[in-house]
């Protein structure tokens, strides 16, 4: 625990002493009994493994790395006794990340919390360490989660406040917040954390925008208003769900027949290599998706709208330099405007942009230095 925080704080990710000690005193493993872990079986099949915490593996949970801990039951094949493919709904996150997202919090002794997203208990855990039980309060979709949860963080010593249920609603009768902190993704900030939050309160979460999005930090105005940016810290969660143990089926429109093949500038590299470039195509291209796409030609970096357009860049090969696209021409074109953007402005990180949610629910992304505003939401 001790050589975690102290490797967190060399890095950069934790510079307030009191979260260091939060860090050093909290056992990882207590909250990560087994998780599992992504490799590739027998036959070329990417499969999750599980492996149980002991004295051989302890070392393992103390990794600066997200351990998933349970996959979404209506993905999950089992493979062989120990193995199984599916989607994660449930994770320890990356304690790096975590320490990054407790420091843009900055939540202050006395300070009411509430955390959406429980998962293991781990999180709660640090700021029962740092706040003390008192004022923590935490949330999660799945009971049988926050029963576990419950039962860890009592044998070391809290009863924080938890509650099973839709965290997008939040905790109305426990509020009001000081501090909401999220570790899941959501579409835009949601009425009901607002509603809980006191004015001058903080919300820390990740805004999912379609091709990419990230952690936020927001201030609340009042009247449902909150200002703030995106953080240096980046980061991505699952998504919320309003189901304990699965992802609703997504439909999707039939995908149009290929229309043509053109050169291009904006090449798949380009877009996996850079995170700020992929939320500048988020905060231009809204509705749209950021997938893999694979056939006979090999694997494909594909961009796809709810009217079934798309279009596609291949990873490798001899024409690593050519989309082919299908339905509105018009949306690649708005992909390598948006590069061409980015390009112009210097490259910016994502902690020049910043975030605003109004009393009606829209959203809005503005860059700091100039004010170009792209609306994301609502």
């Amino acid at each position: 625990m001790a050589r975690l925080a102290a490797q967190l704080e060399r890095s950069g990710a934790l510079r307030d002493r009191r979260w260091v000690a939060a860090f050093a005193d909290t056992p990882r493993h207590v909250f990560v009994q087994s998780w599992l872990e992504q490799e590739t079986g027998d036959r070329g099949i990417t499969v999750w493994r599980r492996r149980a915490t002991d004295d051989v593996t302890l070392a393992s949970v103390y990794r600066d790395a997200t351990l998933v801990t349970r996959l979404d039951p209506a993905t999950a094949e089992r493979v062989d006794e120990t193995a199984w493919t599916g989607i994660p709904t449930s994770s320890s996150t990356q304690p790096s990340l975590m320490a990054g997202m407790l420091e843009e919090l900055g939540a202050e002794d006395g300070q009411r919390v509430l955390e959406i997203g429980t998962g293991t208990g781990y999180n709660a855990a640090l700021l029962c360490a740092r706040l003390g039980d008192a004022v923590v309060h935490s949330m999660d979709i799945d009971q049988e989660l926050v029963d576990a949860a419950r039962q860890r963080l009592a044998g070391i010593g809290y009863q924080p406040r938890l509650l099973d249920g839709d965290g997008t609603q939040g905790w109305p009768a426990g509020g009001p917040f000081d501090r909401v902190i999220a570790t899941c993704s959501v579409p835009a900030i949601p009425t009901a954390w607002l509603e809980q939050l006191r004015p001058g309160g903080v919300v820390v979460a990740d805004v999912a925008l379609g091709i990419e999005g990230g952690l936020v930090r927001l201030s609340h105005r009042g009247d449902g208003r909150a200002r703030g940016f995106f953080t240096a810290t980046p980061g991505r969660f699952m998504p919320a769900r309003d189901d304990a143990r699965a992802y609703p089926a997504r439909e999707r429109a039939a995908r149009a027949p290929m229309a043509g093949t053109r050169p291009t500038a904006l090449t798949a590299e380009e877009i996996r290599a850079n995170y700020p470039l992929r939320l500048v195509l988020a905060f231009r291209l809204p509705g749209t998706e950021l997938v893999y796409h694979v056939d006979e030609e090999g694997t494909a970096l594909q961009l796809q709208r709810e009217d079934g357009s798309w279009a596609r860049v291949p990873l490798a090969g001899e024409n690593t330099g050519m989309v082919t696209y299908g339905g509105d021409d018009g949306l690649w074109k708005e992909a390598e405007a948006a590069r061409e953007w980015w390009a112009a402005a210097g490259r910016p990180e994502q902690d020049r942009f910043g975030y605003a949610r109004e009393t009606d629910g829209s959203s809005y992304v503005r860059y700091l230095p100039d004010g170009t505003v792209w609306k994301v939401s609502g």
